[in-house]
């Protein structure tokens, strides 16, 4: 017998998480400069990060040495002051990716169930299986959640619901007052685990009060990030809110420095950057519409996005992203998710949309 054989079968058996090319890669690979690369792959903000949050950073360099604060007291203070929730309703996460992990191992075991929809996010059945539980994978509806037949899927086994909003890689949005009507229908004792990484892009007239929901469901439990909007992707800081006796489990089983000081710190300068979150969801608005346009000019068919990225049908979608990376342009395949058709192109900054609608159009012209 070897280690490796005692390794549960259904760990071994996963594929790894893959994520989007780094540009150092692709530049030794191919042997491009990286000053020459365009990325849009990972759903980063092209503007970087709040310049509120990197000004703290140069600040927190001092503390360096020093163990971060385990509890997060300031950045908790910080989100509670900004959206009305009691600190003790919060648990802080290295990335959200962190607290669906961890919402996950409080209730899943070998012999239950997870259920989220196809072509939802690649974590939640990595994480389903890696605990020995039961993925259940629900046929989408238009790319989308279908709620109805989610709640279909929904059995005596079934400990946590996952559903991202906007959804990733898709783009698709289920509205408020369904969600609202999905999550007052499921079993009290079912954990829903509700994803909004890409809430901050959602139009002012279709955002809804998820964390008021929680005072009404107490087995929920949102997710939000400082990866995407706030640009912080590379500190790594999430959070969820929920009922404090969830969180306090979640607490139980949480790494005590899972939040690095440095994230700690921009994470909280970036809540009240209101300017920088605003600039940057306007230049997402607008690099949707180029992008559009530029597919429409291409004659391909694309699915509308509420988050910073954009799905859009290229046929062969491996070829066409060889051929991209050749050309120094960096987009995501996603036939993991089952779509190898299709190609997920991250909004960048105008001239970065452009060179990429430039040689897509190339590559599919010639």
């Amino acid at each position: 017998m070897r280690v490796i054989d005692h390794v549960p079968a259904a760990i071994r058996s996963l594929a790894p998480y893959q994520p989007g090319k780094p540009i150092e890669e692709l530049a030794r690979e191919r042997g491009l400069r990286e000053v020459d690369i365009v990325k849009l792959a990972s759903n980063e903000n092209p503007l970087g990060m709040s310049p509120k949050a990197r000004a703290t950073l140069d600040a927190t360099a001092a503390e360096g040495a020093r163990y971060p604060d385990g509890n997060g007291f300031v950045l908790k203070e910080a989100i509670a002051r900004k959206f009305g929730v009691a600190p003790e309703r919060l648990v802080l996460g290295n990335g959200s990716n962190d607290v669906l992990e961890l919402a996950a191992r409080i209730v899943l075991q070998p012999g239950t169930e997870a259920v989220y929809s196809q072509y939802a996010f690649a974590v939640y059945p990595l994480v389903t299986q890696a605990l020995g539980a039961r993925p259940v994978e629900v046929p989408a509806k238009d790319y989308g959640h279908d709620l109805e037949a989610m709640l279909a899927a929904i059995t005596s086994r079934t400990r946590v619901v996952f559903l991202a909003n906007p959804n990733n890689p898709t783009g698709t949005f289920v509205p408020g007052e369904a969600l609202e009507s999905f999550l007052s229908r499921v079993p009290e004792d079912v954990l829903v685990v509700l994803d909004e990484a890409y809430g901050e892009y959602l139009d002012p007239a279709e955002r809804y009060e998820s964390l008021a929901w929680v005072d009404r469901f107490p087995n929920l439990l949102v997710c939000r990030t400082f990866s995407k909007i706030y640009g912080l992707a590379s500190l790594r800081v999430g959070y969820g809110v929920a009922r404090p006796e969830l969180v306090d489990v979640i607490n139980r089983i949480r790494q005590p420095f899972n939040v690095n000081a440095f994230a700690l710190a921009a994470a909280a300068a970036a809540l009240e950057d209101e300017a920088f979150v605003a600039r940057s969801a306007e230049l997402n608005r607008q690099g949707l519409l180029q992008l559009y346009e530029g597919f429409a000019r291409l004659g391909l068919r694309w699915v509308p996005s509420r988050g910073n990225f954009v799905m859009v049908h290229v046929g062969d979608a491996g070829a066409v992203n060889e051929a991209l990376l050749d050309r120094g342009v960096i987009v995501r395949p996603i036939a993991g998710y089952g779509l190898p058709e299709w190609l997920r192109v991250t909004v960048g900054l105008p001239e970065e949309n452009a060179r990429f609608l430039e040689a897509l159009a190339d590559i599919l012209c010639t």
